[in-house]
């Protein structure tokens, strides 16, 4: 490897070691360390030191880090818990949203503001789905009902994107995607029930003996996985990430029909110790990197766009929360919940990547969109946990029950 290129690597794993330490610095405001590490990112590449450059095995782990962050996100999601009011009630809010984000796309193409309807409508619609889960888990907030809405409709805010665009971003005709996804939904629906079938003893025996050794056989499993459905996702010329969210439910399913509960909670940590260990920020500071910061503020109508963006994100995903969740959420918890729904990044990211690279949006005009994406996940959660002390809380229940919670 060149000289060059190791010194890239050296600077990027340098902030990510970095930024937990910044993060926990402040007591008062804590700054989510995805925020420090694009920042970070922003600093150490071309737009500020020129110290850092992306070349191509720095952009194939990054792009893998950002597959394990969706992969996370689709491992998370436990659909009997979330089967019932909660998963209705964010199924709404999406679709509500998805039809307000390309009511907005398009005013802002006709008044010139936006090359692609499209393309700013479905990035509207995002949820930061695998940057709150740590939030929610540091708050003991996971665990709760309130928990339970925050991950459904970040769960929707991140599959609902991606179907959407693989079908209309995928460069290929409306009906090829469509064939291709209905070929992939029939792998997805397949490796599920594979996986939820029990395991042969041989490969059962395995995983369990090999959690604490060297083997690792269940995290080597859920690797190839995702290795696995991402290159099937881009063999049918679908976004990666829909074969990453699946891997993530596959691998959920395998896991659990193995091992005991203490061992699951010990393949989660490895999970996680992969992915926000090394792959995760990885891919933050690779788009802090890459983050066209000379095009934003060379151009003062791009400037500008970041706060108009910042108030159609609470539009387009937190006004759908505030109409659907009236008869089950009090109020402060409502706001908390339309505020977390509405902090956008890693996908916001992926989709104007996407229009940059098909000419749908300029370069100053996704980094306004990702410039936004930024303030969001930093103030929303924190603005978020603010109306949660001493709201309307009520003890744990049953994720599907009807009754009015916090």
């Amino acid at each position: 490897m060149a000289e060059s290129n190791l010194h890239s690597l050296v600077l990027i794993f340098a902030v990510s070691a970095l930024t937990p330490m910044l993060a926990d610095a402040s007591r008062r405001v804590r700054v989510p360390a995805v925020v420090l590490e694009i920042a970070f990112g922003i600093l150490i590449g071309p737009s500020v030191l020129g110290w850092a450059r992306v070349d191509e095995p720095i952009s194939v782990i990054a792009e893998f880090g950002l597959a394990f962050l969706i992969f996370l996100a689709g491992y998370e999601i436990d659909v009997d818990r979330l089967r019932g009011t909660p998963l209705k009630l964010a199924t709404a809010s999406w679709f509500t949203s998805l039809a307000l984000g390309l009511g907005v796309g398009t005013v802002l193409f006709a008044g010139s503001f936006a090359l692609s309807k499209l393309v700013v409508g479905l990035a509207l619609t995002t949820t930061a789905l695998g940057t709150l889960l740590p939030i929610l888990g540091d708050s003991g907030l996971s665990k709760q009902p309130f928990g339970n809405h925050v991950l459904a409709n970040g769960a929707l805010g991140e599959f609902g994107p991606i179907v959407a665009v693989a079908l209309v971003l995928g460069g290929t005709g409306p009906l090829r995607s469509v064939v291709a996804l209905f070929l992939f939904a029939a792998l997805g629906a397949t490796a599920i029930a594979l996986s939820r079938r029990p395991t042969p003893a041989r490969v059962e025996r395995l995983m369990r003996a090999s959690l604490h050794s060297s083997g690792q056989a269940t995290i080597r499993f859920c690797i190839v996985i995702t290795a696995l459905l991402v290159w099937w996702a881009a063999k049918l010329q679908l976004d990666i990430l829909l074969g990453a969210f699946t891997a993530g439910v596959v691998a959920r399913y395998l896991i659990h029909s193995v091992h005991e509960e203490d061992e699951v909670e010990t393949s989660d940590a490895k999970l996680e110790a992969v992915g926000f260990g090394f792959l995760i920020p990885f891919f933050f500071v690779v788009t802090g990197i890459r983050f066209d910061l000379t095009a934003l503020l060379s151009d003062a109508s791009a400037l500008a766009r970041v706060p108009i963006v910042l108030v159609l994100l609470l539009v387009v995903r937190g006004a759908p929360v505030l109409l659907f969740y009236r008869r089950e959420l009090g109020r402060r918890s409502r706001f908390s919940l339309a505020l977390m729904s509405s902090a956008a990044l890693p996908l916001l990211v992926v989709i104007t990547e996407i229009g940059v690279r098909t000419d749908r949006m300029t370069p100053a005009g996704a980094a306004a969109m990702v410039g936004a994406g930024m303030v969001s996940v930093f103030l929303f959660p924190i603005v978020a946990l603010a109306l949660r002390p001493g709201s309307d809380t009520v003890p744990v229940v049953a994720p599907a029950t009807t009754r009015r919670t916090a």
